[in-house]
C-alpha cells in the first residue's frame, strides 16, 4: 500500500463506498435524494442521511433538533457540537452492537465505545436492561462527558442518558433513534426535554420508527460535515452567520 493508499483509507467515504463504482452509486443514490429534501443547511443534511437511511421520503419531517452551541440555538446547533466534537476527537459511544458496527472507521480519530457490556452486576443487582446499567457505568468512568452520544436500538439507554445528563453529565451531541413501540417514542421526548433544559444539543426523531442503521447513519453524517471543515470545504462559523443573515431577511 502506497502513502497515497493509506491516506485515501483514513478518509471519510460517503455511505461506505471506497471503490469508484461504489461511489458512483451513492452520489447517484444522494442525487436522487435531494430531488426531494433542501439542501441549504446542516440540519438538511442530516434530513437526506435519515431519508436514504430509511427509504422514506417522508421521514425528512420527522428529524427534530434541539439545543444550542456556542453560536446560536437554531436547527443546525447539533450537527455543529457533533462536527466540532469529531474535530477534537471525542469517544463515540453507542448503545449496543449495530450502530457501533455502522459507524465509519474512516475520516476520524475517535475512539468507539459501547455500552452494552457494562455494568454487569448492576443490572443483576437491580434487574435494569443491560444497556442501561452499561451507560450508567460509562457515566461513572466518564465517557459519555464531551462524547458523541448515539442511541439506536434501546429506550432504556436513552432514558438512563438522559437521567445522566439531569445528573450534570455533559455530552457534545446526542443522537438518540431508539426503535419500537414500548417506550421508544417517550424515551426520545425525554431526550428532548433535556436537551432543551441543559442545552445538550441532540438529534432525535418522532413516532414509533428508527433504529440502529438510521443512529449510524446520522452519526457518519457528522463526521463527513467534520471532513468538509478539516479540507476547507465548510466553515461552521460562517454557516451560523449566513443563516442568522437569511433568516433576518424573512
Amino acid at each position: 500500500m502506497t502513502d497515497t493508499d493509506g491516506e485515501y483509507e483514513k478518509e471519510y467515504a460517503d455511505l461506505g463506498a471506497t471503490t469508484q463504482e461504489a461511489m458512483d452509486i451513492a452520489e447517484t443514490s444522494m442525487d436522487i435524494v435531494r430531488q426531494f429534501v433542501p439542501d441549504e443547511t446542516l440540519a438538511d443534511r442530516m434530513r437526506q442521511k435519515s431519508v436514504h437511511s430509511m427509504g422514506d421520503i417522508e421521514f425528512q419531517h420527522l428529524i427534530r433538533f434541539t439545543g444550542g452551541d456556542e453560536l446560536d440555538d437554531d436547527e443546525d446547533a447539533p450537527v455543529r457540537a457533533g462536527a466540532r466534537a469529531v474535530l477534537e476527537e471525542a469517544n463515540i459511544v453507542t448503545d449496543i452492537t449495530m450502530p457501533q458496527a455502522g459507524i465509519t472507521g474512516r475520516g476520524h480519530d475517535c475512539a468507539k465505545h459501547k455500552a452494552i457490556g457494562h455494568g454487569a452486576e448492576l443490572a443483576k443487582e437491580t434487574g435494569m436492561t443491560r444497556t442501561a446499567s452499561g451507560v450508567l457505568e460509562l457515566d461513572k468512568q466518564g465517557i459519555y462527558e464531551d462524547s458523541i452520544a448515539t442511541v439506536g436500538n434501546a429506550p432504556t439507554a436513552a432514558f438512563a442518558l438522559a437521567d445522566c445528563i439531569e445528573n450534570g453529565t455533559r455530552p457534545a451531541v446526542v443522537v438518540a433513534t431508539p426503535v419500537g413501540f414500548v417506550k421508544a417514542e417517550e424515551s426520545r421526548q425525554r431526550i428532548r426535554e433535556v436537551s432543551e433544559e441543559y442545552g445538550v444539543p441532540a438529534i432525535t426523531n418522532v413516532g414509533r420508527r428508527g433504529g440502529s442503521g438510521l443512529a449510524a447513519a446520522l452519526t457518519n453524517e457528522l463526521i463527513h460535515v467534520a471532513k468538509d471543515v478539516r479540507t476547507d470545504e465548510l466553515e461552521l462559523e460562517r454557516v451560523a452567520d449566513d443563516r442568522r443573515a437569511d433568516e433576518g431577511e424573512k
